[in-house]
């Protein structure tokens, strides 16, 4: 199974959302980077994703988004491949 790491913060109900998404699908293992608690990793988020808000997910070197992004993903049946990968 692919690499997963989700930018989050602990208050964050799309960051839980999309834990639960991924753990259905039998993902195990998520590298959880918390902005919140270390400011500066925010900015790298923001450098590498072009995006300010959490989560933002990659899965393997691929950048899903968002979990509005993740669920289309998931809808249109690419999630599941992309896990595989």
């Amino acid at each position: 199974m692919a690499d997963i790491t989700m930018y989050t913060t602990a208050v964050c109900p799309y960051c839980q959302r999309a834990e639960q998404l991924l753990r259905s699908k039998g993902v195990t293992e998520i590298n959880f980077i918390r902005v919140d608690v270390e400011p500066q990793l925010r900015e790298e988020m923001m450098t590498r994703t072009g995006r300010r808000t959490v989560p933002q997910i990659y899965i393997g070197a691929t950048h899903v988004g968002g979990f509005d992004d993740l669920a289309a993903l998931d809808r249109a049946g690419g999630l599941d491949p992309l896990l595989a990968a």
